[in-house]
């Protein structure tokens, strides 16, 4: 539970925000202090969704689509930093300012279709732990889905966020050095790698996977989920230099936070190009893959998988929950709160209704990827919204977007748009 104090923001608002009642010094070391929020929005887009969609993509095109890796991160840090500057700047996540600026049948519009973006989110976090609970112990996928439900429940109704952010940490952790580990195991190409990652290429077939990573990457529940988040770092806000200090940390952090998922989803899709791709295995399962790398990197290396997976998928399904809970009680002009009911509301829909879907799936790696489109087809709604919200003066006073800044994000909403209707027009 975040424990807030009422404070006056720039827009004149008040709003519990959580923040100490004293001005902090910043020193060298301070920056410390900040790292979490941004590794909350690092776990959520190295979920099970991911792995799914970047086995498919190095399985299946090799190294060649790292640079939607590249470009979906740099989008990412510019959208994320973005609506972080909008909860520091005015004591409000996503959600509640689009509630109180925003005409009621929009915003209510665009909120609901969020919730089902965090039912979509929490469907692949949750499946994907409970596949790899099925590779690690052979507990059925249903049955394990249930588990890891009630686990992470538990964990959002009992602990702080402090807490949960100590244990995102461990998690990500965990995550990254074991595939820094598995890839000290196969040779990689890292001259075509490194071409990869900046030059842009489209082979024939592809557009389902970049769409897909797309999506993977730039999170919608994690937009709302940074801006409520980022508050746990905020002090007095009518200071004017501690909100250019706040600012400057939360980059920090942001920038930090996103080079990290960056190397691990460029890590995934890597080993899927150096093992699969070299020997032309498509990965369709992710049990697949776990069994493919035992004859080509050994024992360890599968296992490693599995429990790298196992964490992702209950770390990345705390991190949608409360995603979840922030959009429902920011509908209802409220904080996020574990203990509220409109909270605990937004909670039991994205985890019990992604729950409900796990149990009518019939190929989970297609549904895994298929919910990360999902979150792509969603995605230019929410950024929409936060374009209008951060670049109105009303909300955000003297802290609203610059013309470079309205001028970089129009251009990038333009592109996601036009990815999602290039993807539909290939249905059509």
């Amino acid at each position: 539970m975040l424990n807030f104090k009422n404070i006056t923001g720039p827009n004149g608002l008040l709003k519990d925000l959580g923040r100490k009642d004293h001005t902090p010094a910043f020193g060298a070391l301070d920056i410390l202090k900040y790292i979490g929020p941004g590794l909350l929005v690092t776990v959520g887009f190295i979920d099970p969704g991911n792995w799914a969609a970047n086995l498919a993509t190095g399985s299946g095109f090799g190294y060649s689509l790292l640079w939607v890796v590249t470009l979906s991160t740099i989008m990412l840090i510019v959208l994320q930093h973005n609506v972080a500057h909008l909860g520091i700047a005015t004591g409000l996540c996503l959600s509640e300012a689009a509630t109180i600026y925003i005409k009621p049948r929009i915003s209510k519009s665009i909120l609901s279709f969020a919730v089902l973006a965090s039912v979509a989110t929490s469907f692949a976090e949750i499946l994907g732990a409970s596949i790899a609970l099925d590779m690690l112990f052979n507990i059925p996928v249903k049955v394990g889905a249930v588990l890891v439900t009630i686990f992470v429940i538990i964990m959002l109704l009992s602990n702080s966020y402090q807490k949960i952010e100590k244990w995102i940490i461990g998690f990500v952790s965990i995550i990254g050095l074991s595939f820094l580990y598995e890839l000290f195991l196969v040779d990689v190409d890292w001259a075509v790698a490194g071409v990869s990652w900046i030059k842009p290429s489209l082979p024939e077939g592809s557009m389902l996977l970049i769409m897909s990573v797309l999506g993977a990457v730039l999170m919608p529940h994690n937009l709302f989920l940074h801006s409520e988040v980022i508050q746990s770092r905020q002090w007095n806000l009518q200071d004017e230099k501690v909100i250019k200090k706040q600012l400057k940390f939360e980059f920090a952090d942001t920038l930090f936070s996103m080079v990290v998922g960056w190397a691990i989803n460029s890590a995934m899709i890597i080993l899927a190009a150096a093992t699969f791709f070299r020997s032309n295995i498509i990965v369709d399962e992710l049990p697949q893959a776990q069994s493919l790398l035992t004859p080509l990197l050994g024992t360890s290396a599968s296992a490693i998988f599995a429990v790298a997976l196992l964490f992702a998928g209950i770390a990345s399904s705390i991190t949608s929950g409360m995603a979840g809970g922030s959009i429902v009680s920011g509908m209802f002009r409220e904080p996020y709160d574990a203990n509220d009911n409109h909270s605990k509301i937004g909670i039991f829909v994205s985890l019990i209704g992604a729950l409900a879907v796990i149990f009518f799936v019939k190929n989970p790696f297609n549904s895994l990827i298929l919910s990360q489109v999902f979150l792509s087809i969603q995605l230019p709604f929410t950024v929409a919204i936060q374009i209008y919200l951060t670049s109105s003066k009303k909300v955000m006073g003297k802290y609203a977007n610059s013309l470079y800044m309205k001028i970089l994000l129009s251009l990038f909403l333009a592109l996601i748009t036009f990815l999602n209707l290039k993807l539909l027009s290939g249905f059509l």
